[in-house]
């Protein structure tokens, strides 16, 4: 059997058009991955030898996956082709060539906690107050700052208040104590990158001719300085094929410029837009009440999905008051639906964690048991067990497991001897 005899005729367009930009755009539950796996598959199926493509995702679990698939398809390949995370690709060239830019390849690669531990450095040093410039967000806003390809000679011309302009600062002087240490933050695996490829031509012709096909998944949560590292990758042969879909961006907050897509056909002439646009994954009425939600976003290319399961229950929508009327609702629907069917299993979604404490409540209420999924209970979380712990001591100094719990915390000098 043929490998794309698994494909529709649009998931086979988009596999088989190799030559030159293509640009898929794939709705909800259409086969993003699928389509990025087997075209991998189907290079090297057509000749093309592992190391000359490169495919990059957003997370380990992404790539990770990605690489099993392929080898499910081709089995396990050495060499291998290139597939990983934006960062990783990021860290693994600049092992390689970072020294054209003075460093040393032996570089360390700070997180957040080194990171918010030299911004503490430069407060001090320019004698500004942590009360009033907290280390860390000064740290997201030199990140947010470099997602947006801004130098601190940039960040500081745009600067809008004194505020700004004294992050700038901090921001210069984080950056030379990081050059002193031989040392890249996170952002710095793609802004060096990019650098490096932008002011060496060699080593872009290099890595031009060595990724002959490049592919790049979920392209509409890229930032600049991934726009960038990918343009400058493909700048030669232009094989260049990326996969998303403009109504699932949702990380502006974080840098992703959803323009990058919207523009791709203007920055790369001649692309193939494919679109994905059969939806396996949910039922009629549930695209249904979806597709008319996202056809009101603004500057869409514009796709219709079509579901390929039938039928489904009709939405039911209701507008709380508040988080409590809200978590209220929710309670009494999981407890009606539970007498109906007491082995039905319920999940309740909700955007950020701190949510969770009203739906935790209400639960409680009802007494129905619950596992928080992906996170941590409310009510597990040491400062809440911390605070409850003084509770119980207050009502009964006879809790030898809550004053066990506080007694040093916070820490008093209390030794194990005092303590028995």
């Amino acid at each position: 059997m043929s490998l794309l005899d698994n494909l529709n005729p649009e998931q086979r367009e988009a596999v088989t058009s190799i030559g030159g930009p293509v640009l898929v755009l794939a709705g909800a539950g259409s086969g993003k991955t699928r389509v990025i796996t087997y075209r991998v598959a189907y290079l090297l199926q057509s000749g093309i030898h592992p190391e000359r493509i490169l495919a990059v995702t957003f997370t380990n679990k992404a790539a990770d996956q990605m690489k099993e698939r392929v080898a499910a398809l081709v089995g396990a390949l050495d060499p291998a082709p290139w597939i990983s995370t934006f960062h990783s690709f990021g860290a693994r060239f600049l092992r390689r060539e970072i020294a054209a830019l003075g460093y040393r390849r032996d570089f360390a690669i700070y997180d957040e906690e080194d990171q918010a531990s030299v911004v503490k450095r430069a407060l001090r040093q320019l004698g500004l107050d942590e009360a009033v410039y907290s280390p860390r967000s000064v740290a997201e806003r030199i990140s947010r700052a470099k997602n947006d390809s801004l130098s601190p000679e940039q960040f500081y011309a745009r600067a809008m208040s004194d505020r700004d302009a004294k992050i700038a600062s901090v921001y210069q002087l984080y950056e030379r104590m990081l050059g002193q240490a031989n040392a890249l933050d996170f952002d710095d695996l793609l802004l060096k990158a990019v650098l490096l490829l932008s002011e060496h031509r060699e080593v872009r012709e290099r890595y031009n001719d060595r990724f002959l096909h490049i592919l790049v998944d979920e392209y509409q949560d890229t930032n600049r300085p991934q726009y960038e590292l990918i343009r400058l990758l493909s700048e030669r042969h232009k094989n260049l094929c990326v996969v998303g879909d403009e109504d699932q961006s949702i990380y502006g907050w974080r840098g992703a410029d959803v323009g990058n897509i919207h523009r791709f056909e203007k920055d790369f002439p001649g692309t193939r837009v494919v679109k994905l646009e059969q939806n396996y994954r949910s039922t009629r009425m549930i695209l249904s009440a979806a597709s008319a939600v996202v056809e009101k976003n603004e500057r869409r290319i514009g796709k219709t999905l079509l579901a390929v399961r039938p039928g489904g229950e009709k939405l039911r929508y209701f507008e709380a008051q508040d988080a409590e009327d809200e978590a209220a609702f929710l309670a009494s629907e999981i407890d009606r639906l539970q007498r109906q069917a007491p082995k039905t299993h319920i999940a309740v979604l909700y955007r950020t964690n701190f949510q969770s404490r009203t739906v935790e409540e209400a639960l409680r209420r009802y007494d129905t048991h619950y596992r928080v999924v992906g996170g941590l209970s409310f009510y597990k979380r040491a400062e809440v067990k911390d605070a409850l712990a003084y509770l119980r001591l207050g009502i009964n100094p006879e809790d030898s497991a809550a004053l066990l719990r506080v007694i040093n915390n916070p820490p008093r000098g209390i030794g194990k001897a005092t303590l028995d």
